[in-house]
């Protein structure tokens, strides 16, 4: 595993917690307060009044040409004049042409002019997780990891260096770490986390219309090859493993680092996962375990986890078979689900702002989209405004990760990408069949938090209880716990309740983890796979 390190920000500022930050922007929310983008309908207002202003001042200059003779003339030796005014003026040394340039300090606060962009001069909102951050005055560093597989992810942080609390935050499906930063400072899991005093790192898994790769040339169908086998195979340890070595760096270099500790860790690591993150995240224990690797983690929090589906709507049952059906064609066909084009993703991210200010297309769009999702309530439409959906990038979901949730919600289990015959499943795992996670939460050995939302109709309770039942059973130290939420509440909204209730729950890290496998379960060897079979 080969890391880039990129780091951005201040580190005495990482040092001290800001305090009187916290106070003054309390009802900051950063996703109403700076997205100063036009929707198409705006541009079209504007465009259509410019047009019509443009077509008023032709007449208005000709009526007065008109009704002026003396102008005609006027204006024909202006132009005249001006024209060999220039040409002489090019022809000229223009190497000593004096071009006013800015010479302030970043904290002067005289206003300057900022270079055009393509976002700007279009009017898109394209402002990244860092940007955010950063904005409310928080510090930031960005860490470029590369997985075995050759992937290139981001994992970025909210850095507190001296801290032995860190707290690792993984997002679902066509989502990213923006997700925990978008409700400003008050209503972000990342932000409250932080001034709790934990070092916050948050992972980023493969899934760009970007196509971060250690290979340039990397077609879009082999870019796409994988499942969600590779999230908790490949990206979670790959980030997970960056952690330790950050944090032991620096806690060793600030003394920090006890005698005690040097035989395991010397920090706690805490990870809260939504949706698909949950699932890939509880991959990742369960076969870093069978295969006698440590995982690092202290505590598992579980937002409306995803790997058992088989409650849910007829929406998804239909896809389901559609899936496994036509699975040979589709893969071939859509290696990917995303807007593949800038201007149809420009397009997008102008729309959700017309959803907000029109709420007449708000409500039906919200309304055709909580249709597709079984009748979820979350707020769709307010997630589409996410500055992550942008002209440049945008997350995507590999068909490969389409087609193993149809697995498992057909198989009516937690368990592991279906290679598609006995002997590939052989080579992979030991078996014809693969690996069923739920019958190997024996080998988890850290406290899990499972969290349910009562409104969710994506990933129903009846589900997480499936996961928090067979934990029970498994002798696992499970909580589990529902809210009045669905499936997006848990990231996108402000929720107080949630929020209080996550930060309990990470207050309650303490003791190392235990690197020892149940005397009731057997050794399993996973072998690594380059790409999922079509």
């Amino acid at each position: 595993m080969v890391c880039i390190y990129i780091l951005m920000g201040s580190h005495q500022g990482s040092q001290s917690a800001p305090i009187n930050r916290v106070q003054s922007r309390k009802d900051h929310f950063i996703h109403h307060a700076t997205d100063r983008r036009r929707g198409v309908i705006e541009d079209l207002h504007l465009g259509i009044e410019i047009s019509i202003e443009a077509v008023f001042d032709f007449f208005h200059k000709a009526t007065q040409f008109l009704l002026s003779p003396t102008k005609i003339l006027k204006a024909t030796y202006e132009w005249f004049s001006y024209d060999k005014y220039n040409s002489e003026d090019i022809s000229g040394d223009v190497s000593n042409t004096s071009v006013p340039a800015s010479t302030l300090g970043d904290t002067d606060p005289v206003p300057r002019e900022r270079k055009a962009t393509t976002q700007g001069a279009l009017n898109t909102d394209a402002r990244t997780c860092q940007d955010v951050i950063t904005e409310l005055g928080y510090p930031y560093e960005a860490i470029r990891v590369i997985t075995s597989d050759g992937y290139v992810l981001l994992l970025e942080r909210i850095p507190r260096r001296d801290s032995r609390k860190a707290v690792y935050l993984q997002h679902g499906v066509m989502d990213s770490s923006m997700g925990w930063v978008s409700n400003g400072v008050v209503g972000s899991p990342a932000f409250a986390a932080y001034d709790q005093g934990y070092d916050v790192f948050l992972g980023n898994l493969r899934g760009l219309v970007s196509r971060e790769h250690i290979d340039k040339n990397i077609s879009s169908r082999q870019y796409w090859r994988y499942s969600i086998n590779e999230h908790g195979m490949e990206d979670i340890p790959a980030m997970v493993e960056k952690i330790h070595d950050v944090k032991t760096t620096e806690l060793k270099i600030s003394g920090l680092e006890t005698e005690e500790e040097n035989n395991s860790q010397p920090y706690k690591l805490c990870a809260i996962c939504h949706s698909l993150g949950g699932a890939a995240m509880l991959m990742y224990v369960v076969t870093r375990r069978i295969e006698e690797k440590p995982h690092r983690l202290s505590r598992l929090i579980l937002l409306s986890p995803a790997g058992f589906h088989q409650d849910s709507n007829l929406v998804f049952t239909a896809m389901e078979h559609l899936f496994l059906m036509m699975a040979p064609i589709l893969c071939r066909i859509i290696p990917a689900f995303y807007i593949p084009t800038r201007f149809f993703r420009m397009l997008l991210n102008k729309l959700a702002r017309d959803f907000n200010n029109y709420p007449a297309v708000g409500g039906l769009v919200q309304t055709l989209m909580s249709y597709v999702v079984g009748g979820d309530s979350s707020n769709w439409v307010g997630v589409l405004g996410l500055p992550h959906y942008n002209m440049n990038d945008m997350p995507g979901v590999s068909f490969f990760v389409a087609l193993h949730l149809a697995q498992m919600k057909h198989a009516r289990k937690f368990r592991m990408y279906d290679y598609g015959s006995p002997a590939a499943n052989m080579e992979f795992y030991g078996s014809p069949e693969p690996l069923d996670l739920g019958e190997y939460y024996g080998f988890i050995d850290i406290p899990v938090d499972l969290v349910a939302g009562k409104r969710d109709n994506v990933i129903r309770p009846s589900m997480v209880i499936k996961h928090y039942k067979l934990m029970k059973g498994a002798g696992v130290d499970v909580s589990y716990n529902e809210f009045e939420y669905a499936h997006l509440d848990f990231t996108f909204s402000h929720r107080e309740e949630l929020l209080a209730y996550v930060m309990s729950r990470m207050l309650l890290l303490e003791g190392g983890t235990k690197q020892q496998l149940p005397s009731n379960q057997k050794s399993l060897k996973l072998k690594k796979k380059e790409k999922v079979n079509s």
